[in-house]
């Protein structure tokens, strides 16, 4: 007679076949080929010519305010301060103090330049600003001891400052000036290879009247009357906006009607435009 297994047993071996069931369903659902992953085609090559110089400088203006709305790298402490806002304020004289600093400042630099050279008049700057800052120094040392007190080194505030540039901002200024010296040179192309006459014939006459400026003035005078009147011609403009508009008018529509007579008579001088 057949020999009956334990009851023990017999209630083990369903168990085992449902663990060997499930075992062999997952080895099967694991062995079934996968659906291939989506293969990335990659763009069609174009070849497209550069955007012009107005698109550049808008993509990059707002590349630039796309950064700093992220959160980009904030200028240096002492710059933060200064913005064309500011600038505007100092050359309308609203603050007088701080625009009469920077004026008497600024010329004392110019005239000083005019007597000495540039190597004395820096070193006679380096030396007053350190005789001012050590003198300071020790004056607060002696008062510090007298009245024992700790407040610490006199220019902490100063010294703490950060002055120092980051990559991105090294980057900015580069790729600005890159663009400024790229249109100059293609300005200047322009001008002297002819491609429009008239223009050249303006760049012509205004180095001619350069060569009587020259003559009677050298660079630095020149810049010390650029500078005289940066401070100076916006304040009068805006006390006599109206009459210099009305005068700067009638130059201009003579200057325009010169240059158009010029430009009928001079043959192959006409814009395309026209």
């Amino acid at each position: 007679a057949p020999v009956e297994p334990p009851a023990s047993v017999a209630r083990e071996n369903p168990a085992g076949d449902r663990s060997k069931t499930s075992i062999g369903a997952d080895n099967a659902a694991s062995a079934k080929p996968k659906p291939p992953a989506a293969v990335a085609v990659p763009p069609e090559v174009r070849v497209e010519q550069p955007p012009p110089e107005e698109v550049v400088w808008e993509m990059r203006g707002a590349s630039e305010g796309k950064r700093e709305a992220e959160g980009g790298a904030a200028p240096p402490a002492f710059l933060q301060g200064f913005n064309k806002q500011k600038a505007m304020d100092l050359l309308y004289w609203r603050d007088v103090k701080q625009t009469g600093v920077l004026f008497g400042s600024v010329l004392l630099l110019l005239f000083s330049l005019t007597q000495f050279s540039v190597v004395s008049v820096v070193a006679y700057l380096a030396l007053a600003a350190l005789s001012a800052t050590v003198s300071f120094r020790i004056y607060k040392s002696v008062l510090q001891a007298v009245q024992k007190t700790d407040e610490g080194h006199p220019f902490k505030s100063y010294l703490d400052m950060e002055i120092s540039l980051s990559q991105d901002q090294i980057q900015k200024y580069a790729d600005s000036a890159q663009l400024y010296a790229n249109s100059t040179l293609k300005e200047l192309r322009r001008l002297f290879l002819v491609q429009d006459l008239v223009d050249s014939l303006k760049f012509a006459v205004l180095m001619w009247l350069l060569t009587y400026v020259g003559a009677l003035f050298n660079g630095l005078t020149l810049l010390i009357v650029a500078v005289v009147s940066m401070f100076t011609m916006p304040v009068v403009y805006e006390k006599h906006q109206a009459q210099i508009d009305q005068y700067l008018g009638l130059i201009r529509t003579h200057v325009n009607s010169v240059v158009g007579k010029i430009q009928a008579k001079i043959p192959g001088a006409k814009r395309k435009a026209e």
